[in-house]
C-alpha cells in the first residue's frame, strides 16, 4: 500500500518539536523505511505511514489504530501485546508487511551488504510471553518479538536483520540476529549482560543492531553505547570465507517487516512483545558509533 495523506493527529507540543527532524542528514539516503506511528495512511488507520524513502506501509494487526497509544513521554507509539495467553490462535497485536513474492519497496536490502535496525522500546507487561501453542502453562516463548526485516524466502519467521531477544543457552538476552543467504545459517551476536538491566520494565531505551554481511560483524546499542557481547556461532556461519568478493545478502526482495512478533501475515502467533514502540529505523547501512548515538540523541 502506497503512502497517502497525513489524518490528522494532535500532538503535544514538546512531541512535534522533538519529531520535527528525527533523522541525521546523514541517514537519510541509507533509510529504507521509518515508523513513528503519528502517521495513519489515509482512509485506512490501520496501516502506518512510512517516512522512509521505500514507502513501505505496515499494518497495525489485528489491534488496528486501537495499537497507537498515547505516551506522555513520546507521543503517539505503538502498542504491541498477546491477547489469549491461553488459547491457541493469531490474535496477538503486532505489526508489519508480508508478501509471499517479496516486498518490492524493500529492494534496498536486495543483495545488501549492510543493514541496521533500531528504534526505541519500552517493556510494558509479562515478557516473554505465556507459549498460547502449548499444554504446559508453564511454558513460555523462547523469545521476544522488536523489529527486523524478513528474509526472502521467509516463511514470516526467519529474517535477514533482527533486533529481538531469544534464549541463548537457556538465558533470554538481546540480540542481533542476521542472516545473509536465504534458507542457510543466522549467527547471533548476544549481548552480556541481563535483559532486564537493558530493557528495565516501563523504561524508554534506545536499541540498535548493526549487521555487515561483507565482513561477518553484528553490533549491539544500547542508548548510544556499545553493548559488549558474543557470538553464539563459532566458524563461518554467514559463508563469507573465499571469493566471490564483496560478499553480499540473497539477491531477493525481503518478504517482509516483522515487528512485536513473528508472522505479520497473521497465520499464527509468535513470539508476541508486551511493549511501547517508536520511531522504528530500518537502514541499508551498517551504521557507526557515531552515528548511532547521534541518532539516539536526536530522537531521545
Amino acid at each position: 500500500m502506497l503512502a497517502a495523506a497525513l489524518l490528522p493527529l494532535t500532538l503535544a507540543p514538546e512531541a512535534a518539536t522533538a519529531q520535527s527532524e528525527p533523522v541525521a542528514p546523514s541517514l537519510r539516503h541509507h533509510l529504507v523505511a521509518h515508523y513513528d506511528f503519528g502517521h495513519p495512511v489515509r482512509g485506512n488507520p490501520s496501516w502506518e505511514r512510512d517516512r522512509g524513502f521505500s514507502g513501505t506501509d505496515i499494518q497495525l494487526v489485528n489491534g488496528g489504530q486501537a495499537m497507537r497509544t498515547w505516551d506522555d513521554r513520546r507521543g503517539h507509539v505503538l502498542r504491541t501485546r498477546q491477547i489469549s495467553p491461553t488459547t491457541a490462535g493469531n490474535d496477538d497485536w503486532k505489526a508489519g508487511v508480508y508478501g509471499a513474492n517479496g516486498v518490492p519497496t524493500l529492494h534496498a536490502f536486495n543483495s545488501a551488504r549492510e543493514a541496521t535496525v533500531m528504534g526505541w522500546f519500552k517493556m510494558t507487561g509479562e515478557n516473554p510471553a505465556p507459549n498460547s501453542g502449548s499444554a504446559d502453562p508453564d511454558d513460555r516463548y523462547g523469545a521476544i518479538g522488536l523489529a527486523g526485516v524478513l528474509s526472502g524466502t521467509s516463511q514470516g519467521h526467519d529474517v535477514r536483520a533482527l533486533l529481538e531477544l531469544i534464549n541463548v543457552d537457556g538465558v533470554m538476552r538481546v540480540v542481533a540476529l542476521g542472516r545473509r543467504v536465504d534458507g542457510g545459517s543466522s549467527q547471533t551476536f548476544a549481548a552480556d549482560a541481563d535483559w532486564q538491566k537493558l530493557l528495565p520494565r516501563g523504561t524508554w531505551v534506545h536499541l540498535a543492531a548493526t549487521f555487515d554481511y561483507d565482513d561477518g560483524t553484528m553490533a549491539l546499542y544500547r542508548n548510544g553505547h556499545a553493548v559488549p557481547g558474543f557470538y553464539t556461532l563459532s566458524g563461518d556461519p554467514w559463508a563469507i570465507e573465499g571469493p566471490p568478493e564483496p560478499d553480499e545478502a540473497s539477491p531477493t526482495d525481503p518478504r517482509g517487516i516483522k515487528i512485536g512478533g513473528s508472522y505479520p501475515q497473521n497465520t499464527r502467533e509468535g513470539n508476541p512483545c508486551d511493549c511501547r514502540m517508536d520511531d522504528l529505523m530500518f537502514l541499508d547501512r551498517a551504521l557507526g558509533p557515531d552515528e548511532v548515538r547521534a541518532q539516539y540523541r536526536r530522537t531521545g
